[in-house]
C-alpha cells in the first residue's frame, strides 16, 4: 500500500545550518498495516511523514501509494488518497465553520464541485451516524462552530474527518501530544476502533513508547534519519518500554532521555 523508495532529504544544502533529515529510506507497509513510528527530536519522523504527504519534495528517490508513483505529485493532489491528524487540534478544520459544513468539505474532498454548496440531507444522515460513533455528543450539535469545542473533541472530529472517505493511507502526526492524559487515551482508543473497522493503512509518529507498544502491529525507530528497528508481530505484543529504552540507548550509543516519552 506505501513504498518508500531510498528518500533523502537534505534542508539547506551548502549552508552552515545543512541538516540531513533522511538519508536514503526504505519503507514498505502492506495494507492493513499500522506503524507506529519513534525516535529522538530530529530524527526523521515527522520529515518522513511530510514528504510522504507532498509537503516537502525529496532530493532522491521515491514514494508510491497503492502502486501509484505520487513523488512527483503535489500536496493537493496526494490529498485525495491521504488522511492526516496534525499534533496541534487546531489544525485540521475550520474553527469558523460548523460542524456539519467541516464534515461537508472532507467528506467532498478530491470531487468535483459545482455551484451549490448546501448540506444534503443524505449527507447529514451520514454525519449524525459516523458522530454517534464518537460518544460525544456532537451528533446533536451539528450547526456549533468547531471552534467552540474542546481540544479533545475537535482532535476526535478530525481524526473522523480524515478517515471519512476510507483514504488509502492514514498519517497521524503526534495527534494526542497536545491532548491531556485521559482525553488522549480516549482519542487513541477511537482510533483503533475507525482504523481497525475500515482497515485502514497507517503510519503514526509518536513519543509516547507506551502507545508506540500497545497501538499497531509493527513499531519502527528512526535515528539519524533512517530505519534503526523495526519490530511486529509477537515481538511486539512482547516488548516492554524499559526493553525498548535499553534498544534506543543502544542505537544512540547514550541512554536515551525524553520526559514526553519517559513520563507519557
Amino acid at each position: 500500500m506505501l513504498s518508500v523508495q531510498g528518500i533523502s532529504k537534505t534542508f539547506n544544502l551548502g549552508t552552515v545550518n545543512e541538516k540531513v533529515a533522511l538519508h536514503q529510506l526504505d519503507l514498505n507497509l502492506k495494507p492493513g498495516d499500522y506503524v507506529s513510528v519513534i525516535g529522538g527530536n530530529g530524527s526523521g519522523k515527522s520529515t518522513l511523514l511530510n514528504c510522504i504527504a507532498g509537503v516537502y519534495g525529496v532530493d532522491q528517490g521515491a514514494v508510491l501509494i497503492d502502486g501509484i508513483n505520487v513523488t512527483k505529485c503535489s500536496e493537493h493532489k496526494r490529498a485525495k488518497v491521504l488522511g492526516r491528524v496534525f499534533q496541534d487540534p487546531m489544525l485540521g478544520t475550520a474553527p469558523q465553520m460548523s460542524i456539519e459544513e467541516n464534515l461537508a468539505l472532507a467528506n467532498r474532498r478530491g470531487s468535483r464541485r459545482g455551484l451549490s454548496w448546501g448540506v444534503t440531507t443524505k449527507e447529514r444522515t451520514k454525519f449524525k451516524e459516523q458522530l454517534s460513533m464518537l460518544d460525544l455528543g456532537l451528533e446533536n450539535r451539528l450547526n456549533s462552530k468547531v471552534g467552540l469545542l474542546s481540544g479533545g473533541q475537535r482532535q476526535a472530529l478530525t481524526l473522523l474527518m480524515a478517515t471519512l472517505r476510507q483514504p488509502k493511507l492514514l498519517l497521524l502526526d503526534e495527534h494526542t501530544a497536545a491532548l491531556d492524559p485521559k482525553t488522549a487515551a480516549q482519542v487513541m482508543e477511537l482510533g483503533d476502533k475507525i482504523i481497525t473497522e475500515n482497515k485502514l493503512t497507517t503510519l503514526m509518529v509518536t513519543h509516547n513508547m507506551r502507545d508506540a507498544i500497545k497501538h499497531g502491529n509493527r513499531l519502527i525507530m528512526m535515528h539519524d534519519g533512517a530505519i534503526a528497528l523495526d519490530i511486529e508481530g509477537e515481538a511486539k505484543k512482547n516488548l516492554t518500554v524499559q526493553q525498548l529504552l535499553n534498544r534506543f540507548g543502544k542505537v544512540r550509543g547514550e541512554p536515551f532521555v525524553d520526559d514526553r516519552a519517559l513520563l507519557a
